[in-house]
């Protein structure tokens, strides 16, 4: 029989070609792992300005950064309970609170700078606020994720409304070219100047619009192939363990393009990402802890790191309570942050949302009973700790 000989951790080992397994020293190993280097992050709880005005928010639906490193915050005034908005009630039921406008601006530092967004003149408003995208034009686009969503809202960063696209309550499914269904993210690619939405809660897909004029490009599914809305799902214990969905579960639930124009998709409740080209041409598909058996899934949103060749892809987990770092180029998960649930820093609670700034700071946003938005502050890079 043929051997080699092959060193681990400076020992000798035989092995044979065929049918044989090389087992590293544990220790070996861990040595590997703490030499690689990956992004650190402290949670900074007293980052955001109180608002003013005795403003209270509610589930916050997403979160962006702009060009600027401004902050803005798309949160669901409806979802505050009577106890935290009592001073709005008829007759007032305490002195503090009442609801704050949908949309805030913070500034880098934390400081409110303005407030804006509900039902006005020439567009309909959202039942369930839910994405946010801030363009390197300073547009600010709405989306919503209930069922008669089906419409798109760009502003101007101050809330002038500029365009609608879609119409409420008008969606016939996924290969509408006209209306959306409930669609959850937002993304503009400025070299193609197209807007690429993550669609959605109720549609199976990813669509493309022309950022200017509204004008529908081009759409996908799942594997880049035609979305089918009568697909079945199979039931979820034997979904995450059998063959990959032939087509995005709801919610697709975000999107976003890498400087070297590439599309990541959430597919969030099959456990995993897809990546495309700009075209909607399949590439890969990976799995974020795949066995996760909680219905919300584990691919809820994306960060790219602000490097320019934007070497990490951050994904939050809701389910797990948890970010995953992975490496962009190999897809492997090299570090996570949290774990933990709770309301406290540290944990999460229905993490939801994300962005990120040119300094590599997180900013996240919960729904449900979180109803928070904080900032993990980035603090420069170190060995890994805790990898899966």
């Amino acid at each position: 029989m043929t051997r080699k000989m092959w060193t681990a951790g400076g020992t000798l080992v035989l092995a044979a070609v065929i049918g044989v397994a090389i087992a590293v020293p544990r220790n070996t190993a861990t040595a590997q792992e703490s030499r690689v280097q990956v992004p650190q992050f402290e949670p900074d709880p007293l980052w955001a300005q109180a608002l003013p005005n005795k403003w209270a928010t509610g589930q916050v639906g997403g979160v962006a950064v702009d060009s600027h490193d401004n902050v803005w915050i798309f949160h669901r005034p409806a979802t505050i309970p009577e106890s935290e908005r009592g001073a709005s009630l008829k007759p007032p039921a305490s002195e503090c609170c009442i609801p704050a406008p949908s949309v805030l601006e913070f500034g880098p530092d934390g400081k409110f700078l303005q407030a804006w967004g509900g039902p006005g003149a020439g567009y309909e408003w959202f039942k369930s606020e839910h994405g946010i995208f801030v363009d390197s034009k300073d547009n600010v686009w709405l989306s919503g994720s209930a069922k008669e969503d089906n419409h798109i809202l760009k502003f101007t960063n101050k809330g002038k409304f500029l365009m609608q696209i879609g119409h409420a309550g008008k969606n016939t499914g996924s290969n509408d070219l006209e209306n959306l269904g409930g669609p959850a993210s937002l993304f503009v690619y400025p070299k193609t100047n197209e807007l690429l939405v993550a669609d959605g809660y109720f549609n199976h897909r990813v669509i493309v619009f022309d950022a200017d004029s509204g004008k529908y490009k081009r759409h996908w599914g799942a594997y880049g192939k035609k979305p089918d809305d009568t697909y079945k799902f199979p039931p979820r214990a034997q979904l995450i363990q059998g063959p990959p969905a032939e087509q995005f579960h709801n919610p697709v639930h975000a999107v976003l393009v890498s400087n070297d124009e590439l599309v990541y998709v959430a597919d969030r409740t099959n456990n995993r990402f897809q990546v495309f080209r700009l075209d909607g041409t399949f590439i890969k598909e990976v799995f974020i802890a795949r066995n996760t058996l909680q219905a919300e899934g584990t691919v809820h949103n994306f960060a790219l790191s602000p490097d320019k060749e934007q070497k990490f892809l951050y994904i939050v987990d809701g389910s797990n309570k948890a970010i995953r770092v992975l490496n962009r180029q190999t897809l492997a998960t090299v570090s996570n942050i949290g774990g933990h649930a709770g309301h406290n820093a540290r944990e999460f609670f229905h993490a939801h949302s994300f962005a990120i700034d040119s300094k590599g700071n997180l900013f996240i946003g919960e729904v449900n009973d979180g109803m928070r938005y904080y900032k993990y502050a980035f603090k420069g890079m170190g060995p890994a700790t805790s990898t899966q």
